[in-house]
């Protein structure tokens, strides 16, 4: 199997969930940023568990088509779990979801016969670029979402240098 444009982006995709998951999950603030974060990280979920299905070796599925369709009821659970409020199934549910991504992209890079593997033999540049590109527009688009703090600064500077009135 050679890369197609639906294994390239099926690839891009699974990178974006492995670089955004560590930093909505390990975020201790769970706001707005949260959201737009986790809302990212379930569309490329999405588009990487339905993709697959279309990805086939000799016509036959594997296990991994198995993981994507219970992935796909997992990430729904989460976020429902996340509309009612129900933050133990929520949180459950899309750290089991990020730990199955974990577990198949180890399996889709170690496995020598893979496609990834062939990548970084043949032509690490490409790959390397690709991670670089991935790494840069995750930070990209967190350092827009999160909450800027330079006014919360600036006005406990300024209430610390007011004279004290008593």
């Amino acid at each position: 199997m050679d890369w197609t444009p639906l294994i390239a982006t099926h690839v891009v995709a699974a990178l974006y969930a492995l670089t955004i998951g560590p930093v909505n999950i390990l975020r201790r603030r769970r706001d707005r940023t949260h959201r737009m974060l986790g809302y990212t990280w379930a569309a490329a979920m999405y588009y990487v568990c339905l993709s697959s299905f279309w990805i086939v070796s000799d016509g036959h599925f594997s296990w991994l088509h198995g993981l994507s369709a219970f992935t796909v009821v997992t990430v729904t659970l989460g976020i429902v779990g996340a509309v009612r409020g129900d933050r133990a199934s929520h949180v459950g549910n899309m750290v089991g979801s990020y730990l199955g991504l974990l577990i198949a992209f180890g399996f889709a890079a170690t496995v020598p016969s893979r496609l990834i593997p062939r990548l970084l033999a043949s032509d690490p540049a490409t790959a390397w670029f690709v991670g670089g590109f991935v790494a840069a527009s995750v930070a990209a688009l967190y350092l827009t979402l999160r909450p800027h703090r330079s006014g919360v600064r600036a006005r406990r500077r300024a209430r610390s240098l007011r004279p004290d009135p008593t």
